[in-house]
């Protein structure tokens, strides 16, 4: 059974879709619309459109695109039910019962209550007589009470069952942690708990909810962390630690840290924007989530060789993604956490100001491959360098860094600018040949993205989409389209469309883009925003939908080698010359 439709009317109505995107996104208002920086992939100039009007939004970088309930799919990662409910409880709205079988909402709901269950029986182990070895360990480590509760630090026995027999006695069962990723199974299918003898972070997402959770032994022993596996609420590359605590810190910057203990350390000493991610490396899901709170980003990773690798690997993310990116060099201990016991909260503050501009860090890390000594390798050293000066995109920056670069290598800032100006000229002319590339082939860029959604008759779906975008405007048009379906489109996808569209009007009901979500998938919906954020008016709207029609149904005979089709094709190509020709004569 299907969503009632009058409901999802309504709660599309109810649901303002400026207000929706900007709590994920800086929207800046031109025009009649908003623009910002698409959450959905790393951009620094802004791409991402939001229509009022028609309530959708459409990235032109990425191509995602839809209604509200298209943006919560895709920013939460939910099927269909689960955005709708989450929008429902965002207007206060009782999503009705659809749907014969248990759905994925029931399941999140379920893992998200067991994992509830779970961190309280951690945290309470924690402070009872099974948890005095995992409570002397985080006091060795210089936690405070206030922070083990703040953190809701926990501990899991040295059993087999601990928590299945925990969980068991609150009604449920083996399987259902195995769904958590509470339990593991064995090759002979026991079940048993996965965390065993650790101390335990439960890791918590923006909304609150305890999503899974992280185990670290207390010896030398391996794994040294043992961390959730995904599960329908918990995706390692799409969280952070203690994010749900540092969105709302005043202090402008987040502090990226390699693990749960340095983030907590930095915590209880009054950094309260720290995160760190989940026994993963940084991705572009954690860069497009952390520029939504932060325009700052300082990396404050070990300064081993596996830290710096990981550095210069983050950098471009969070660079992409919108965020200034400085770099902290943790001197005299290996981690935030040791250089805070060690010098204190005053001399840590003093380091994080004083965080390496980005660039000047690559510059470094490139110089320790070469001997400046030698001629040959300190060339190397400068035409490396210049072709990481020449991605800045500020002439300015060019100047000064190539000048560090220079005096560096103890050559003349003006060789080392006509260095970085061959590399930005090379740099330029690739981009330019690919362009070229693209323009040469005109007919491509009017092709959906998806190679699945290819038109086969491009003329033809030029003019079906002209129809689907004044059926979104106006409704009322409907009634002007009479006698054409949806089987008369070459292309199935827009044929779909239109005939759910015409249905919908018929209906009284909307046939804004939004009211489609539930019946067309997320590729089919990227493509029918990119429809409908072009230009079309209901100006002399008879008159277009003649032509349209004229042209779809043309285009039909010649398709099936109609004797009449030469002849229409000439007397609509005909037409639609008038009809230009008008057109820029009103102008």
């Amino acid at each position: 059974m299907p969503l009632p439709e009058r409901f999802l009317d309504e709660l599309l109505a109810r649901t303002d879709i400026v207000d929706l995107v900007s709590e994920s996104v800086r929207l800046t208002k031109k025009g009649n619309s908003y623009w910002g920086c698409c959450p959905f992939h790393s951009e620094k100039t802004p791409s991402f459109h939001v229509v009022p009007d028609r309530q959708m939004y459409k990235c032109f970088g990425c191509g995602k695109g839809g209604g509200a309930v298209n943006f919560v799919m895709e920013l939460e990662n939910l099927p269909f039910k689960d955005a709708v409910a989450v929008l429902a409880q965002r207007v206060g709205m009782q999503v009705p019962e659809f749907g014969s079988s248990p759905g994925a909402r029931e399941r999140r709901d379920k893992i998200l209550t067991i994992n509830r269950q779970a961190a309280r029986a951690f945290h309470r182990w924690l402070h009872g007589p099974e948890g005095a070895e995992g409570l002397a360990y985080l006091q060795r480590r210089g936690l405070s009470k206030r922070t083990l509760t703040n953190f809701g630090l926990g501990f899991a026995p040295n059993g087999w069952d601990s928590l299945i027999t925990e969980l068991s006695a609150q009604g449920y069962d083996k399987r259902d942690l195995l769904d958590a990723g509470l339990a593991v199974s064995n090759k002979d299918g026991r079940i048993y708990d996965r965390f065993r003898n650790r101390v335990i972070f439960p890791i918590i997402d923006v909304r609150g909810n305890v999503i899974g959770f992280g185990g670290r032994v207390m010896d030398d022993s391996n794994p040294k962390y043992l961390n959730s596996p995904d599960t329908p609420v918990y995706n390692k590359s799409r969280n952070l630690f203690s994010l749900n605590i540092a969105k709302t810190s005043k202090a402008g910057r987040v502090i990226l840290t390699e693990g749960y203990m340095d983030t907590i350390s930095l915590h209880q000493a009054g950094f309260d924007s720290a995160v760190a991610s989940l026994g993963t490396a940084l991705t572009e899901e954690h860069g497009q989530l952390l520029s939504r709170y932060f325009k700052e980003a300082v990396i404050a990773y070990d300064g081993d060789g596996a830290g710096i690798k990981a550095a210069q690997r983050a950098i471009p993310i969070l660079e992409k993604a919108g965020l200034k990116v400085k770099v902290l060099r943790v001197a005299g201990a290996k981690d935030p956490d040791e250089f805070i016991k060690a010098y204190g909260r005053e001399a840590f503050a003093r380091l994080l100001d004083q965080s390496e501009n980005q660039v000047d860090y690559r510059l470094a890390q490139i110089q320790k491959k070469y001997n400046l000594t030698d001629d040959s390798q300190k060339v190397a050293f400068l035409q490396e360098a210049a072709q990481l000066v020449s991605t800045l995109r500020s002439a300015v920056e060019r100047e000064i860094y190539g000048g560090h670069a220079a005096q560096t290598a103890g050559v003349s800032p003006d060789t080392m600018k006509l260095e970085v100006e061959r590399a930005l000229k090379a740099r330029l002319r690739k981009a330019k040949k690919q362009q070229e590339r693209r323009d040469l082939t005109p007919a491509s860029q009017l092709q959906p993205r998806a190679r699945s959604l290819r038109y086969e008759n491009i003329r033809s779906a030029r003019a079906e989409e002209g129809l689907l975008r004044l059926l979104m405007l106006d409704p009322g048009l409907a009634g002007k389209m009479a006698g054409i379906t949806g089987m008369e489109f070459s292309s199935p996808l827009l044929g779909r469309a239109f005939d759910a569209l015409i249905r919908r009007a018929g209906e009284g009901l909307s046939t804004q883009l939004a009211a489609l979500a539930e019946n067309f998938d997320r590729e089919e919906m990227d493509h029918l925003a990119q429809v409908a954020a072009r230009p079309e008016s209901v100006a002399n709207s008879e008159r277009a939908i003649a032509d349209y029609i004229s042209l779809i149904r043309g285009e039909k005979l010649l398709r099936e080698g109609g004797e009449q089709g030469d002849d229409l094709l000439l007397a609509v190509q005909k037409k639609y010359q008038q009809k230009k020709a008008y057109m820029e004569e009103k102008k």
